[in-house]
């Protein structure tokens, strides 16, 4: 099967591999390894403050001259809803006199900043190569700055009409994102999540609908994996979960030994950590509280009111309210370095590749 190599062409990188940016699962030292290895290693800014991101940045290029995708998400933040705060913090009570949390104390604001102009002025500091976004793009003056600077910019589609909005728009590249995913969903057109596709429907479907280059996402862990987005159509792939395993993953030891456990119907989409939909392993929260709930503030409010219960339960080794993200193909992750872990993907999948 001859592969479509514009993605590797389009970014500079070795091997059709991207580690898909994991906001708070993650900082430079994954990012570092899996370009070093020839993939596009991800910085994800979205939790990031300026100051922060100048540090993980300046890192990456002391430690590595290979291509970075620096992201960010692009939503608008909402307004008040003084009334919607409230109806959440009532849901939670019961949780919070659980833990002997005062249920009326101040509640921290939740950090998930939009990209800005002074995050613009960030990348044409540092130059990425690749500049992602998730939730469609942002306004057409910044989105300008940034390809002023040479990056080459993509973000994540969940359907065809999604791709092609973002082809019209200015995306050099863009991530079919199918259902199967972990995290947040790249949903932007509409906000009705029912009627998502999964990848092996969404893909083809993408590539059929757009000129550029498409990069498939959701489900993909292995070499299986792989081969089939290429036979699709896909010109290279994002993994996320799979580089959950790594040793350069910041996630808690409880999101750890979850995903080790983890089964094929063991995640679901749910919005009440951050009021959008996204793909997590099921816990006790989502059980009984969802995983859906039209009580959850907008994004990204609703993850204020659970902080103080994520606190105190993880200082007791408890995920019960944690986001514990991951993708539907967990099980099918393996313990090994992220830099070890891009070689064998690829190497595996040209086995498959010369044995198909």
């Amino acid at each position: 099967m001859p592969l479509d190599r514009r993605i590797q062409s389009l970014f500079g990188i070795d091997l059709p591999i991207l580690q898909a940016p994991m906001a708070g699962a993650q900082v430079s030292a994954m990012t570092i390894a899996v370009s070093e290895a020839g993939g596009l290693g991800a910085l994800p800014g979205a939790q990031l403050t300026a100051e922060t991101m100048r540090a993980e940045l300046s890192l990456i290029r002391q430690r590595t001259a290979k291509p970075i995708n620096l992201n960010f998400f692009c939503h608008t933040p909402p307004a008040p809803d003084a009334a919607r705060e409230q109806r959440w913090r009532e849901r939670l009570g019961p949780y919070y006199r659980e833990l002997g949390i005062d249920p009326a104390a101040p509640i921290p604001s939740a950090n998930r900043a939009p990209f800005d102009a002074s995050f613009a002025a960030i990348v044409e500091e540092f130059r990425p190569e690749v500049v992602s976004f998730h939730f469609g793009l942002p306004e057409a003056a910044l989105l300008t700055r940034v390809k002023a600077t040479g990056a080459k910019v993509i973000s994540s589609a969940t359907t065809a009409d999604e791709a092609r909005w973002l082809e019209d728009h200015g995306a050099d590249a863009i991530i079919a994102q199918g259902v199967e995913a972990g995290g947040h969903r790249g949903i932007f057109l509409t906000e009705d999540v029912g009627n998502q596709p999964g990848l092996f429907a969404l893909l083809p479907q993408v590539v059929d609908a757009v000129d550029v280059p498409v990069i498939a996402a959701g489900g993909i862990a292995d070499a299986r994996g792989i081969v089939a987005a290429f036979a699709l159509g896909a010109s290279a792939v994002q993994i996320g979960t799979a580089y959950l395993f790594t040793p350069e993953a910041t996630i808690t030891p409880m999101h750890r030994e979850a995903l080790r456990q983890a089964k094929d119907d063991g995640t679901a989409l749910t919005n009440l950590f951050t009021g959008r939909p996204a793909r997590g392993l099921v816990n006790r929260l989502m059980r009984e509280a969802g995983p859906l709930s039209e009580l959850a503030p907008a994004f990204p409010t609703a993850g204020g009111a659970l902080a103080p219960l994520k606190a105190k339960a993880e200082a007791a080794g408890s995920g019960d309210f944690s986001s514990l993200w991951s993708g539907q193909a967990a099980a099918l992750g393996r313990e090994m370095g992220a830099g070890d872990l891009t070689r064998t993907l690829w190497s595996e999948t040209l086995e498959r590749l010369r044995m198909a």
